[in-house]
C-alpha cells in the first residue's frame, strides 16, 4: 500500500505495531525519525497518533483518503444558552443573520465529502516569514508546502462532525485563547495542537478562508460568548477576514500557516 494512500479507516483498522511499522517507513521516506507512537480514544474507537521529527520540525501523520468535511446547521440543534447569546450579540449589533443556523451557514464550510492524501503535517503552526502570496516558494525550499483548507479542516476535526474538534459545545466560564484546562488546549485526535487560541489566524493555500482563530477580533471586541469560541469551529473559515489578509492591505502580520509534509 501506498503511504500516501492509507485512508483513515485503514488506520484504524491496524494493531499498534502495524501503526509503528507504517511510521517507520513515513519517517524514512522524508528523512525523519519516529518520536511518538501511541494510541488515544476517538470517536469511541481507538486511534494511533505518530509524529516524526525532521530538520527540527515535528509532523504529525494525518491519514486521508474519502473523508467528510464542513458542517451541517439544520442538522445541528443548538442548546437554549446559544440561542440566547446569539440573540443578544445580534441585538448588539455584532451578527447580521436572523438566527444562529443562519450565521453557521455564513461562516462555516458546507457539508461536503472528498477524498485527500496522507501527509505529515506540523504539530504546531509557524509564522509568516513572507507575504501570503510568497509563502510557497518559501516553504518549498525546505520541501514543504502550505495545506489545502480541506488539509487542514480534516486534520483538525480527525472525522469528527461536531461544531468544535472536541464537541458541540463550548465553556461557559472560559475564553478562548491562553493557557489553562480544557479540551482546546489538549493535542487533537492527529496529535495537533490547533484551534485552540483564537488570537492565531492560519493561512492554507485557500485565499478565501482563516483558519483556527481570527486574530483576538471577536474577543477584543465583545461579540458574545459564543462568537468569541467560534472561530475555533472545525469548519470556520472566517471569509470577511480572508479579505482583510489577502487584500491590497495585506494584514497578515499576526498569521500563520501549517506546513505539509507530502509522502
Amino acid at each position: 500500500m501506498s503511504l500516501a494512500d492509507l485512508t483513515l479507516d485503514q488506520w484504524r483498522s491496524f494493531d499498534l505495531p502495524a501503526a509503528r511499522r507504517f511510521a517507520e517507513e513515513a519517517a524514512g521516506r522524508v528523512g525523519g525519525r519516529v518520536t511518538l507512537v501511541d494510541t488515544t480514544e476517538h470517536l469511541g474507537a481507538p486511534l494511533h497518533r505518530v509524529r516524526i521529527e525532521r530538520e527540527g520540525q515535528e509532523f504529525a501523520l494525518i491519514p486521508g483518503g474519502p473523508v467528510t468535511l464542513g458542517f451541517d446547521p439544520e442538522g445541528w440543534r443548538p442548546t437554549p444558552w446559544q440561542t440566547a447569546d446569539y440573540a443578544e450579540s445580534l441585538a448588539q449589533g455584532f451578527a447580521d443573520a436572523p438566527d444562529l443556523r443562519a450565521h453557521l451557514a455564513q461562516v462555516l464550510s458546507p457539508r461536503r465529502s472528498v477524498v485527500l492524501a496522507t501527509v505529515l503535517m506540523a504539530v504546531e503552526d509557524e509564522d509568516l516569514t513572507e507575504e501570503p502570496a510568497d509563502m510557497p516558494a518559501v516553504l518549498a525550499a525546505r520541501g514543504l508546502r502550505m495545506p489545502s483548507s480541506d488539509e487542514w479542516e480534516h486534520a483538525c476535526g480527525a472525522g469528527a462532525e461536531t461544531l468544535f474538534r472536541w464537541g458541540n459545545d463550548c465553556p461557559l466560564d472560559g475564553l478562548p485563547y491562553g493557557d489553562g484546562p480544557g479540551p482546546r488546549n489538549e493535542p487533537n485526535a492527529f496529535g495537533l495542537r490547533i484551534a485552540h487560541d483564537t488570537y492565531r489566524s492560519e493561512l492554507t493555500s485557500d485565499t478565501t478562508a482563516v483558519h483556527g482563530g481570527d486574530g483576538g477580533e471577536s474577543v477584543c471586541g465583545g461579540y458574545g460568548h459564543l462568537l468569541a469560541w467560534l472561530p475555533l469551529a472545525t469548519a470556520h473559515r472566517n471569509p470577511t477576514m480572508a479579505e482583510f489578509v489577502h487584500g491590497p492591505d495585506g494584514l497578515h502580520e499576526d498569521c500563520s500557516t501549517r506546513p505539509v509534509l507530502p509522502l
